[in-house]
C-alpha cells in the first residue's frame, strides 16, 4: 500500500484546507513540515516525475524568495533546480501531497478526491474504520 506524503506549512491557507479535506475523509497521511523536514533532491526527483509541467509546477514564482533570486531557474540544469529547491523549501509551492503515483500541488479538492478515489487509499479507510470500531468495543 503506498504511503500518503504530505508536505504543509502551519500557517499555510491551502494546507489547512488540505489537511481538513483529508481528515473530513479518513484519509491517513504522514505529514511533513515542509520547512524542517522538507524533500531531499531525489524525493524532488520522484516528485518531480509525477508533474504534468515540471519545475514549474513545483516553483512559487509570486514567492518573495522565487522574486529575490537573480538567476534564471529555468536556463539551470536539473540537477542544480533540484538542489535549488531541496536548499531553498520556500521556494515550492505548497500544499504537496504525493502517494508516488499520484501528485497534487495547492488545494484541488477535485484531484483529491481522485487520489482518495484509488483502491489502495479506499483500502486505509477500511483499516481506519475498523481499528475504531474495535477502540470502541474495548
Amino acid at each position: 500500500m503506498a504511503k500518503l506524503v504530505f508536505y504543509t506549512y502551519p500557517s499555510c491557507t491551502s494546507c489547512r484546507k488540505t489537511k481538513g479535506w483529508l481528515t473530513r475523509h479518513e484519509i491517513r497521511y504522514e505529514e511533513r513540515h515542509l520547512f524542517r523536514d522538507h524533500p531531499n533532491t531525489s524525493e524532488l526527483m520522484e516528485i518531480l516525475k509525477l508533474s504534468k509541467s515540471g519545475v514549474e509546477e513545483l516553483l512559487a514564482k509570486r514567492s518573495r524568495e522565487f522574486k529575490k533570486l537573480s538567476i534564471d531557474i529555468e536556463s539551470l540544469p536539473l540537477s542544480s533546480a533540484l538542489k535549488l529547491l531541496a536548499d531553498e523549501p520556500k521556494l515550492l509551492k505548497r500544499p504537496i501531497l504525493t502517494d508516488g503515483k499520484n501528485l497534487v500541488v495547492g488545494y484541488h479538492h477535485d484531484q483529491l478526491a481522485r487520489i482518495a478515489a484509488s483502491e489502495e487509499h479506499q483500502q486505509t479507510i477500511r483499516l481506519a474504520s475498523e481499528e475504531e470500531k474495535e477502540q470502541m468495543r474495548a
